[in-house]
């Protein structure tokens, strides 16, 4: 990537101050736009280029976009769009329906505007650290593009595929997030019924998810298909599967003693073995 491009950033809240920071020391510098003068002085004092308003970023060859959703994603890119010159690269970062990043990027390209979508994980620490990671919903050229630039503030730069790609990745691994965090207050839930120090448990669970990586330890298959005795990760997770099978059942015989209702660890133990891609059989 030349050095003359120039990078835009809309948006300046918790993750977009961060973000923007970090590419003030771009070689072709950085334009910065928020609503809120008082959120733009903080970036100007590090050296960014302060925008009177949202067409002024329409200068720059990448623009980011951070802001809070759907709607005012379509309303900034709409304002930017009559401005900015041919082959502007626009990427929001914001959670948004995947169809929307998937719908402006149809929209815009026969305006030779590239609409992507790369949003974010890894929370305002990471962004100021550099270390977020980010799936990128964009075609192959343009992802090589725009890798340098988002390499500023993510040490993760993933191409998750076409315009809406990255956000259908950021969904699902966010499914992930809330999901687990369902599952340990229900985890919590069983500990104080049966008389365990909640702040100890915490303790003891992130201790052993830095050691074993947590749920993320499994993410490592192709597909989901039945694994073939053959598969190199048919024994692990055959193992996986028996332990995590005693081990929910003796949590839900727990939970039954001290009358607490486990509807997750139920779940689990119902879909363990074929989610991990060991269904039993009339063999076992």
């Amino acid at each position: 990537m030349s050095d003359e491009v120039r990078l835009g950033y809309i948006g300046l809240g918790n993750m977009g101050a961060p973000m923007a920071k970090r590419l003030v020391d771009w070689p072709g510098g950085v334009i910065v736009y928020d609503v809120r003068t008082e959120a733009m002085t903080p970036l100007a004092e590090v050296g960014a280029t302060l925008a009177d308003n949202v067409a002024d970023v329409a200068k720059a060859d990448i623009i980011s976009v951070t802001v809070l959703d759907d709607d005012q994603v379509r309303g900034v890119v709409g304002e930017l769009a009559p401005h900015v010159k041919p082959d502007t690269v626009i990427a929001i970062h914001s959670t948004i329906a995947d169809t929307t990043a998937a719908d402006l990027a149809a929209e815009f390209a026969p305006r030779g505007i590239h609409i992507i979508d790369a949003p974010v994980s890894g929370g305002a620490g990471a962004a100021d650290r550099g270390e977020l990671a980010t799936m990128v919903g964009a075609e192959r050229p343009v992802y090589e593009r725009v890798k340098p630039a988002f390499k500023q503030w993510a040490s993760m730069v993933i191409h998750a595929g076409e315009p809406g790609a990255g956000t259908r990745m950021k969904l699902a691994r966010n499914m992930l997030t809330f999901t687990g965090y369902a599952a340990a207050c229900e985890a919590m839930k069983l500990a104080e019924a049966a008389g365990l120090d909640l702040q100890s448990l915490g303790r003891v669970v992130r201790h052993t998810d830095a050691l074993t990586g947590g749920p993320g330890a499994i993410m490592v298959r192709d597909d989901m298909a039945p694994l073939d005795a053959q598969h190199w990760l048919y024994e692990a997770f055959t193992h996986t599967r028996g332990l995590g099978e005693k081990d929910l059942s003796l949590a839900l015989g727990l939970g039954d003693a001290h009358d607490v209702d486990l509807p997750l660890a139920r779940v689990a133990l119902d879909r363990l073995a074929e989610g991990l891609g060991v269904p039993h059989t009339k063999d076992g």
